[in-house]
């Protein structure tokens, strides 16, 4: 991730629960062989990036779902 671009501290654990949930979801989860490594750059190395595209594009598409309901809920 780019320095200008990083996640605030607070949101960096609720990225990466993000991230492994999504990865579950596309059956990348298999891969927790190694704690000290973020398990989704592990697996997007591996495949030459094969797989960065679908989970970003779920992470994206999961946070605006999510600040979709917060703002329905705001407005009831």
């Amino acid at each position: 991730m780019a320095r200008k671009n990083r996640p605030a501290p607070e949101a960096r654990q609720a990225l990466m629960e993000l991230k492994l949930e999504i990865a579950s979801e596309l059956g990348l989860d298999k891969i927790h062989e190694r704690e000290d490594i973020d398990p989704i750059i592990r697996e997007v190395l591996k495949n030459g990036g094969k797989y960065a595209g679908y989970v970003g594009g779920y992470m994206v598409r999961r946070m605006i779902e999510q600040a979709e309901r917060d703002l329905a809920n705001k407005l009831k």
